[in-house]
């Protein structure tokens, strides 16, 4: 089944457009989980601990949201034991019904870039679908063929990837708006490109774009210029965006009335709640559920006023 469309089933069943993001901070974990940043410990447990605590956070999340987005970056960093455990956090949400993107921004050159897709995606012998992710976010900067193989392998197995477009960063202008016209619109109409032989029944396309919410501004422009591209929005939350910021990416509602056309992302305020003194007292997970309901209401207000 097409990706687009998969993704979009996910949210009429849960009604509403949240991502969270698995970006589990070392520094930021709760106290439950503090031998992932003990560097005494064996880095097996480190990575364990890691693991556990992504794997709660599934546990009450699912159901609730249609999709997670793990980072492998944090799970890299313990090496071999940290991907294994990135591995694990993949199967267990998937396991849990949720839609795995994962962040891994690969983008090299055509042969690199066809091993990466078959590692997040494709599959090689040995390894199990569960581990496998429905999507993964890529760098466009080496050009179409870094892309080209992942797209061969979103129309073999029904994935999906987003394109980095416009991101959320403080240094995204720095080479993103050059150009006439800027690059950040050279991209998006590659992607348009890229993605126009998989668009599902959905309407949409199973090539997306990260767009930042961060740029509200200039997200009717990216719109009108991918109309059949789904978004994938960070910067919500921890980094300053707001659901009014995140509006204008959205298209019509899907026939059951739910979004459609976007994700809008929160990692930090979702996992990192309990740090937050309107928290203060209550445990890490129930900080968690409490920050996912303010924010599955938060945009579920914005888009319904709009």
């Amino acid at each position: 089944m097409n990706y687009a469309d998969r993704l979009q089933a996910a949210v009429d069943c849960t009604g509403n457009a949240c991502l969270v993001g698995l970006d589990p901070i070392l520094e930021l974990l709760p106290a439950d989980f503090a031998a992932a940043r003990d560097v005494e410990r064996p880095r097996a447990e480190r990575a364990r601990a890691l693991g556990d605590f992504c794997c709660e956070v599934i546990d009450v999340v699912a159901g609730r949201i249609p999709a997670v987005k793990p980072q492998s970056a944090f799970f890299e960093a313990l090496g071999s034991d940290g991907v294994r455990q990135f591995e694990r956090v993949v199967a267990r949400a998937k396991n849990a019904g949720l839609i795995v993107i994962a962040d891994v921004k690969r983008g090299d050159i055509a042969s690199t870039a066809e091993a990466y897709a078959h590692a997040f995606l494709g599959g090689v012998a040995g390894v199990h679908e569960d581990e496998l992710a429905d999507a993964v976010t890529l760098s466009p900067f080496l050009g179409s063929d870094s892309i080209a193989p992942f797209l061969d392998v979103c129309k073999r197995t029904g994935r999906g990837c987003y394109v980095l477009v416009r991101t959320s960063n403080k240094g995204s202008a720095d080479f993103q708006r050059h150009g006439s016209p800027e690059l950040s619109f050279q991209v998006a109409d590659a992607v348009v490109k890229w993605g126009s032989e998989l668009v599902g029944e959905s309407g949409l396309s199973s090539v997306g774009a990260v767009v930042g919410a961060t740029h509200g501004a200039e997200l009717a422009s990216f719109r009108e210029r991918m109309p059949r591209t789904p978004f994938l929005l960070p910067g919500y939350g921890a980094q300053g965006a707001g659901a009014n910021d995140v509006v204008g990416a959205f298209l019509s509602p899907s026939r059951s009335g739910a979004p459609r056309g976007a994700l809008v992302n929160s990692s930090r305020g979702i996992l990192f709640a309990h740090r937050e003194p309107r928290h203060a007292g209550k445990s890490w997970k129930d900080a968690t559920r409490a920050a996912l309901d303010a924010m599955i209401q938060d945009l579920g207000a914005a888009l319904g006023a709009r």
